[in-house]
């Protein structure tokens, strides 16, 4: 990827409703950070930068989803200052934990939470980015995998397809020799339809995986569902562990909704 000046590329990195922890992990690159300086110009950083420079972009990377009709309005313009957009998290890719306010009545919420509701504006939905404009390519994780990150960016540079795993959080439960909890513990582990990048973090620990890395390539949750069931979990349990940091995936939101309606 050449700018169109010449000169080094210019990424910019926008939040929407999120945590920061996506954008935290990319200031936790350190030295790596460094090299990405040198190779890149990071035009527009609210979160660690007061230097912000006007697009276009070459990259833009977004953390959050879009939970405000503000929110709404401006992802179309991050849209049309980045030649290429990239979503970064749980929060941009799926709608993020807030979401789970898909399910009820928002107005509820606000009013239990708020001295004055009728000054608060929002959607009635946490949704995706990719359901508001067109996204290049989406980063899973709740936080990205910063090393995912340096890759992403090292392989756009390079004009070449980001090598970003697809397989399941089992692949790296074997690496790291875990015993499998879903089959000695019984536990409802998401590791069997979940995108890796943690390095089985929850599983070494000896607790199941919660799907924070998203559906993984054809993922198959009905069936695992299934295998919870026969194990013995309610089906209030089983649409629980769906719905968790990626619940308005549709392949997780499938699962869930199906147990919800038993």
């Amino acid at each position: 990827m050449n700018s169109d000046t010449g000169m080094k590329p210019k990424i910019a990195i926008f939040k929407f409703a999120s945590c920061d922890g996506c954008q935290l992990s990319l200031l936790e690159l350190e030295d790596s950070l460094l090299d990405l300086v040198n190779a890149v110009e990071i035009a527009y950083f609210p979160e660690a930068s007061r230097r912000m420079l006007k697009g276009p972009y070459d990259i833009g990377l977004v953390e959050g989803s879009i939970t405000t009709h503000h929110d709404a309005e401006r992802i179309q313009r991050v849209r049309r200052e980045s030649k290429t957009l990239v979503t970064i998290g749980a929060c941009a890719t799926a709608g993020g934990i807030q979401a789970l306010r898909n399910w009820k009545d928002v107005g509820e919420f606000v009013r239990f939470v708020y001295a004055k509701p009728d000054f608060i504006s929002t959607l009635k939905m946490s949704t995706p980015v990719a359901e508001h404009v067109p996204v290049d390519f989406e980063l899973r994780g709740c936080p990205i995998n910063k090393l995912h990150l340096v890759e992403l960016i090292g392989a756009m540079l390079a004009g070449r397809k980001p090598n970003i795993p697809t397989y399941s959080v089992c692949m790296e439960c074997k690496r790291r020799g875990n015993v499998c909890l879903a089959v000695s513990a019984s536990l409802p582990c998401l590791g069997p339809v979940t995108q890796a990048g943690c390095g089985a973090i929850c599983p070494a620990y000896h607790r199941a995986c919660y799907g924070c890395f998203g559906p993984m390539e054809n993922p198959n949750p009905t069936a695992l569902a299934g295998r919870f069931e026969a194990q013995g979990h309610a089906d209030r349990d089983i649409m629980r562990a769906f719905r968790m940091f990626n619940a308005w995936s549709w392949q997780f939101r499938q699962v869930s909704e199906e147990r919800e309606r038993r």
